[in-house]
This record gives C-alpha cells, sequence and structure tokens, in this order.
C-alpha cells in the first residue's frame, strides 16, 4: 500500500483528523487519540494499532514487527509497503479505528456521530 492510499483509506473512515507530528509524521487520529501513523522517511513506515490476535499474527509471521515505542499497547509496523495487500490493510486500519473509538467517552462519540 503506498502512503497516499494508507492517507486515504485511513481519512475515509468517520471523524478522522490528520496531524503532522515529530517532524514529517503523519498521525491519524479519532477523538484525539492516535491509531495510525505514516513515517514519511525514507522507507516511509505504516504503523497501526492491532487486537490482540491480529498482533500476534502480523509479528510471528513477520509481516510486521512491534512498533517502536508504541509495542507495549498492541501496535504494529508493517515490514514493507507491500507486506499486504491493500484491502487487508484497509481493514486492519478500520480495525484500530474502532479499537480506538470504543474506549473514547460516550460523550465524545455522541459528538463525533460514531
Amino acid at each position: 500500500m503506498t502512503p497516499a492510499a494508507f492517507d486515504n483509506a485511513a481519512r475515509a473512515l468517520p471523524a478522522v483528523t490528520m496531524d503532522i507530528k515529530w517532524g514529517a509524521d503523519q498521525v491519524y487520529t479519532v477523538g484525539g487519540k492516535m491509531f495510525a501513523v505514516i513515517s514519511v522517511e525514507d522507507p516511509p513506515r505504516l504503523s497501526f494499532k492491532a487486537n490482540d490476535l491480529a498482533f500476534e499474527m502480523l509479528t510471528e509471521t513477520g509481516v510486521a514487527i512491534p512498533a517502536p515505542y508504541m509495542a507495549r499497547a498492541k501496535w504494529v509496523q508493517l515490514k514493507t509497503l507491500d507486506a499486504l495487500p491493500d484491502a487487508e490493510v484497509t481493514a486492519y486500519l478500520a480495525q484500530a479505528h474502532a479499537l480506538i473509538a470504543a474506549k473514547l467517552t460516550r460523550k465524545t462519540r455522541t459528538e463525533l456521530g460514531l
């Protein structure tokens, strides 16, 4: 998945905002909470929040590594941009979004229309 396709998939999810942080990283949030990041360094790296099962599966199969600084929160970083088909990355982004949105307060979810 290209960084542009990742950006499009992440922004297509409900109530998503994107900010530039840590120099040039594109950080995607829902309700102010991160669920995905594109590090645009060379080479670009794609990271996102995963559930326990996805974290284990992606890291044990070698598709991804535990994301630096975020591994304890079950974030993964894909080893390459083409590590997974675009449709799978899009599904993982939707899952990451849902995991984070579920932790928002009821009031915040209502305000965001979630």
